[in-house]
């Protein structure tokens, strides 16, 4: 099964058919039995390894192509550095959210199904809203990066084709709005499959398609350093030769939301502990996870930004599969392109489903007498039977016309990878879990804990506004290069 991912793209399996932004579900609490857990549900059969698949799934994604852009605007000492300190504060911070999957005691308390049932029964009140709303907007946002990378990458397949035929002598531009629309008619398409919770292939064709990608860039990134051989690339990054002092300053901001969209996987931590059995308790086994699989990340992200900025050093693309630093072997970037276009196709169904669910059952909760919005039309396959509904017809398709058009307006990738990775980082993968550890824990105010969790909560909002800015600005300089509509790659 599938439920909703991260800021990067990436598909995480979920064992149970909630929505990640349901309410919660008051479940009787029974003995545990041989096969029931203690909530009355199947018996979990989670690992510590499957828990560990799940992240990586999870994390590892369209986020990683920008790391090479952003390691390029850091240089050699920092972007290693930031590379490793939002790692260490991810998986910090995921070890606090893990004490949080039961209410009360971690290893005994009633369970938290999902990441805002676990607002909602630790902190309650505004904060479910506010929640909520940030879960949103990050999911919204992710739909229209992904309209925006996946067009990048059809367009990429065309020219490199057409680099191949001209022997590099035609530019190969072309109009990126064709493919933001054909993209957007399969999203339409696909949009009315009613519920993706039984398409547990999702998960499994998402990541090979991001591991294809990733070792496809990762790969040509070493081969290209050794074709050079040299390693590109300053202490400080991007010089100021290349581009003005205010510019590099915009950039380096950027580059940090960019590594914060790549890290992003708290919104589905919960979730995926929801698989974990026990014992051990989930939240002990649910840490060694966390630990294992952002150790693998991180080694996998250091090398991809790395080897990307050792080939190209300040010319590094901000996308290295589609921004042509590489032009062969040319069946290979198309294998890679072509692999990250079927998984965001899923990825954007698979995100865009808690809205759906949201949307859907409070127009069926305001309009229960509705025929448009409740009435369900019977239709007969081949393969069992589809049911049909106006209002989910009608509503998805303006939904995904909307992102697509957003897209068309705001055709820049690296720019909506930073500023999704600097609005979600601090709330989500910050501030949430260190607000929900100190009420769960019962930490008392002004204490030494509570005082160096408040220091770290404040220095990553610092870090997320710095970053929104820096992609803020990079939006408002490539408005003035081109027109909406009328984006050329």
């Amino acid at each position: 099964m599938v439920e909703s991912g991260n800021g990067n793209g990436e598909v995480p399996y979920h064992r149970h058919s909630h929505h990640a932004l349901d309410v919660s579900m008051d479940t009787p609490s029974i003995m545990a039995s041989k096969c029931f857990d203690d909530d009355g549900r199947p018996k979990r059969t989670g690992s510590i390894w499957t828990a560990s698949a799940h992240i990586i799934t999870a994390v590892i994604g369209s986020g990683v192509l920008s790391l090479a852009w952003s390691t390029a605007q850091l240089g050699w000492i920092a972007g290693p550095t930031v590379l490793f300190l939002f790692s260490f504060v991810t998986y910090y911070t995921s070890t606090l959210l893990a004490t949080c999957y039961r209410a009360g005691d971690p290893d005994t308390g009633k369970r938290n199904y999902t990441y805002m049932e676990a607002v909602k029964s630790t902190l309650g009140g505004y904060h479910v809203k506010i929640c909520g709303w940030v879960q949103y907007v990050n999911l919204f946002g992710v739909t229209i990066g992904y309209t925006i990378a996946s067009s990048i990458s059809m367009m990429a397949v065309k020219r490199s084709n057409c680099f191949h035929r001209s022997g590099g002598t035609d530019p190969c531009h072309m109009n990126a709005n064709p493919y933001m629309i054909a993209f957007g008619v399969i999203e339409i398409l696909f949009s009315q499959i009613p519920d993706f919770d039984q398409l547990w292939w999702l998960s499994f064709v998402a990541a090979v398609m991001s591991f294809t990608y990733s070792t496809i860039g990762l790969g040509l990134g070493i081969g290209k350093v050794i074709e050079n051989q040299a390693i590109k690339g300053s202490l400080t990054g991007i010089g100021i030769d290349l581009v003005s002092p205010t510019d590099k300053v915009w950039r380096s901001l950027q580059a940090l939301g960019g590594i914060a969209f790549a890290y992003a996987f708290s919104n589905i931590l919960i979730e995926i502990q929801d698989t974990i059995k026990s014992p051990p308790s989930e939240s002990k086994t649910m840490k060694k996870a966390s630990l294992i699989s952002i150790s693998v990340t991180t080694v996998f992200y250091m090398l991809c930004g790395c080897f990307g900025y050792a080939a190209f050093g300040d010319q590094a693309p901000g996308n290295l599969l589609t921004g042509f630093g590489f032009y062969n072997p040319y069946w290979l970037l198309d294998i890679a392109n072509v692999a990250i276009v079927v998984h965001l196709v899923g990825a954007y169904q698979v995100f865009c489903q808690p809205i759906y669910a949201f949307v859907e059952k409070l127009a069926a909760n305001n309009f229960p007498d509705s025929y448009f919005i409740t009435k369900e039309f019977r239709i007969p396959l081949p393969w069992g039977h589809y049911n049909f509904n106006l209002f989910r017809l009608v509503w998805r398709t303006i939904f995904v016309i909307t992102t697509t058009l957003i897209s068309m307006l705001l055709p820049f990738f690296n720019d909506i990878v930073g500023l999704l990775g600097s609005v979600g980082f601090w709330p989500m993968t910050v501030y949430f879990p260190v607000e929900m550890y100190i009420a769960q824990m019962k930490i008392p105010k002004w204490s030494t804990r509570w005082v160096s969790l408040q220091i770290l909560s404040m220095a990553c909002l610092m870090i997320s506004i710095a970053a929104a800015a820096g992609s803020i600005a990079g939006m408002i300089v490539d408005l003035k290069s081109v027109k909406p509509f009328h984006m050329k790659y």
